[in-house]
């Protein structure tokens, strides 16, 4: 998404709102806070009755789960999961001023819980492992193939632990994406351009067959 410059000078108050985006968290502990991020890097937080659905699949899932939210943005996704009760979230987005106000939200919830990682998802996701996740979110940019090239790396790499789960969006005018064998499609839904589907995986290992 691009930005608009602003005029030389000082800005009002509504010329600095027009740069940055808003997210309300819809449950758990910091249920009705309002955050602010930059308008950077095209960002489209999921919205609230998607995340709502989706929360409710997760209902039993995520106290003391581990997560990660790939392709983070406004973290909302992340942040969610943490006021739900998630012991841990590690946040990767590539874009520094979007890693920047997810660490200052994160201070502002005095959240022990979050880790940011400012990095290109392909090359966090192309290392082994160290420490498997419970929970996976990715919501990648549409129409760029993303799907296809992390789906593999996730399962080569061991991200996930046995019966793991794995959230995804995409373009509800594609079809579903090629998932490994052992990932078993849980729910979906659609709304309007967008498709988001919840993924488990078996209770063997989380790696590649």
């Amino acid at each position: 998404m691009s930005r608009r410059q602003p005029r030389p000078g000082r800005q009002t108050s509504k010329q600095a709102r027009s740069t940055e985006g808003e997210l309300r968290i819809i449950g758990g502990d910091w249920r009705s806070r309002v955050l602010r991020f930059p308008d950077e890097g095209g960002v489209r937080p999921t919205p609230a009755r998607t995340r709502e659905t989706l929360f409710n699949w997760l209902n039993f899932q995520l106290p003391g789960s581990r997560c990660l939210d790939l392709f983070s943005g406004s973290g909302v996704l992340g942040l969610e999961a943490l006021s739900r009760g998630a012991s841990h979230v590690r946040f990767v987005d590539h874009t520094p001023g979007l890693a920047r106000a997810l660490r200052e939200n994160l201070r502002k919830l005095n959240s022990q819980g979050g880790e940011v990682i400012c990095q290109e998802v392909i090359a966090f996701l192309d290392q082994p492992a160290a420490d498997p996740v419970d929970i996976l979110f990715m919501d990648p940019p549409f129409r760029q193939g993303w799907l296809e090239q992390l789906i593999p790396l996730i399962t080569e790499r061991g991200w996930l632990r046995p019966s793991g789960w794995v959230y995804l969006e995409y373009e509800s005018d594609r079809s579903a994406p090629d998932v490994p064998a052992h990932w078993h499609l849980h729910r979906a839904k659609s709304a309007g351009q967008v498709t988001y589907a919840l993924y488990q995986l078996d209770d063997q290992a989380g790696r590649s067959e």
